[in-house]
């Protein structure tokens, strides 16, 4: 069995997690980096619409670290955002992912309706080293950079309500004020 990156995460249940991987993936690791960025804790379905949408360029994904030299885009606006692209190779490779994901979460018989991305992770593989011919007889470097990526998809869990007087204990003691004026009132 194949080890995973996110093996922490689904240790205390397993039954409610469903995952995929692709290794050495001939895409750019920047451009997958920022792809799964853009799709963490969205709902499996919801993700399907969009990355349809960045395939037909409706929607962008906003590039958040790898932007250097990144042009602006209007569409990254809904984000907040002002540099976007459409890396379509990319979209490709994890909409395989997310598919497969979500067959192997039918095979567990989790409902794939509840689906959301837990976690995506996203490694460089080693570089393809290839050589092009420049001018004057000398050589450069030619490489690839390809990645491997890691889906987990789960189901989303039952959230405990908080008490009401735990609130307003925690809202008592967490400013310096209110400590400053109990202690005086003490």
């Amino acid at each position: 069995m194949v080890r995973y990156a996110a093996n922490q995460l689904t240790a205390a249940n397993p039954d409610k997690f469903a995952m995929s991987r692709g290794e050495y993936l001939p895409t750019h690791f920047k451009n997958m980096r920022e792809v799964a960025a853009a799709l963490t804790g969205m709902p499996l379905q919801k993700a399907f619409t969009y990355l349809a949408d960045v395939k037909d360029h409706k929607q962008v994904i906003p590039f958040r670290r790898f932007a250097g030299g990144i042009g602006r885009a209007s569409q990254a606006k809904q984000f907040k955002f002002t540099k976007g692209r459409w890396p379509e190779k990319s979209v490709r490779h994890i909409l395989n992912l997310l598919k497969n994901a979500e067959s192997n979460a039918d095979a567990k018989d989790l409902d794939k309706e509840e689906l959301i991305i837990k976690n995506i992770n996203v490694n460089q593989a080693p570089k393809t080293r290839r050589r092009t011919y420049r001018a004057h007889g000398r050589i450069n470097p030619y490489q690839g950079h390809p990645c491997h990526v890691e889906v987990v998809l789960s189901t989303p869990s039952a959230e405990v309500p908080r008490a009401k007087d735990m609130d307003a204990d925690v809202a008592m003691t967490s400013t310096r004020k209110s400590k400053r004026t109990a202690r005086i009132e003490a």
